[in-house]
């Protein structure tokens, strides 16, 4: 049974260290329209929806996007971008206060600021809960707006194949789930050769 404790905190810690590099580097999950334009990773709805609401100073959104545009400057080859012009590079200027929007989004929202809390505080069951309701929602808005008479406008929700890899990982981050079903495997294993 010790093998299995062993197995599960590797696995755990692995996936659990590329979720929070998913999270925080930015890597494109989804696409889903917002009055920035697009946002494409939980950072950056968590971060929009902090501006908008003025709840926290502008500088701790800016602290979140700095490790993804640093990434994606360094992946791209370009000029790393400046602090103070950081909110211009996300189209996060200039931004007012109308929640209609946001609201009709709830689960996304919900999700990315339980997605973004977990990966950074290593709450790894927050981090799950956040990842379901955030696929939720975003399936959600893929089916309504196949239905919806709107489709010439351009705001199709999108979701890039990393977001199984997303899923995934926050899925193999929870220890105790983990050793339950590595046990499960190895006794099927070892009932297979008697």
């Amino acid at each position: 049974m010790g093998s299995s404790k062993k197995w599960a905190a590797i696995i755990s810690s692995v996936s659990s260290s590329l979720y929070f590099c998913l999270i925080v580097f930015q890597i494109p999950l989804f696409r889903i329209p917002c009055r920035s334009g697009k946002c494409t990773t939980p950072i950056e709805v968590t971060c929009f929806q902090l501006i908008i609401s003025e709840v926290f100073p502008e500088f701790v959104a800016k602290v979140l996007l700095y490790p993804g545009a640093l990434a994606s400057a360094i992946m791209k080859g370009k000029n790393i971008p400046s602090y103070s012009k950081l909110l211009r590079l996300y189209n996060f200027t200039n931004l007012t206060n109308s929640g209609k929007a946001d609201l009709l989004r709830l689960e996304v929202l919900a999700g990315s600021y339980l997605s973004v809390a977990g990966a950074l505080i290593g709450a790894r069951r927050m981090s799950l809960i956040g990842t379901l309701l955030l696929l939720w929602g975003l399936v959600r808005e893929a089916i309504m707006f196949r239905f919806s008479c709107d489709k010439a406008s351009g705001k199709a929700v999108y979701i890039y194949p990393t977001m199984a890899v997303f899923v995934l990982c926050a899925f193999l981050s929870i220890r105790k789930d983990l050793r339950k079903i590595i046990r499960c495997s190895k006794a099927k294993h070892i009932k297979k050769y008697l």
